[in-house]
């Protein structure tokens, strides 16, 4: 089965790392949907986020060889139709806590709703509970070490210490 790993990845952190390789052991193909609002200014243009996501993939032990995971940009309008577009049945959505799943249940909910799609919860890794990209940004903005949070590229991208 075809499936759609949504979201923003400004920047991709080590825990979208861990939900896009276990996806891939699970699904048949895997895209990796890159999805940007035009109105909302990121740290990174959607771009090179995709290529911050293809370099973190090659670099990673887990995914390195898989040849079933795709990228692509996404700028907006709804998920529903990008999957119907790309001929996923579903998407799967990585889940830290309760509160993820509390603002992801609605989404799926209206998503099967509006079509057929359905809403894969993986739950997240225990050691990235705390990982986001937002809180990943605002640490770094404030000087704080964000190695083993974020592929080493992004490191090298946000010209972090640490990065190799």
């Amino acid at each position: 089965m075809k499936v759609v790993c949504p979201g923003s990845y400004d920047p991709i952190t080590m825990g979208h790392l861990d939900v896009i390789a276990r996806s891939a052991r699970l699904f048949t193909e895997v895209v990796v949907a890159v999805v940007h609002n035009p109105a909302k200014s990121g740290r990174f243009a959607p771009e090179q986020r995709a290529e911050l996501i293809e370099a973190s993939l090659a670099a990673d032990e887990r995914t390195r060889e898989a040849d079933n995971i795709s990228i692509d940009t996404v700028a907006g309008g709804l998920l529903v139709d990008y999957c119907a577009h790309v001929g996923a049945p579903a998407v799967v959505k990585g889940l830290r806590s309760g509160t993820d799943f509390a603002y992801e249940l609605p989404m799926a909910l209206m998503n099967k709703h509006l079509s057929s799609l359905e809403t894969i919860f993986v739950p997240g890794s225990p050691e990235f509970e705390h990982v986001s990209s937002s809180l990943v940004k605002e640490v770094h903005a404030g000087g704080g070490d964000i190695s083993g949070l974020v592929p080493d590229v992004v490191l090298a991208a946000l010209g972090a210490p640490g990065a190799a």
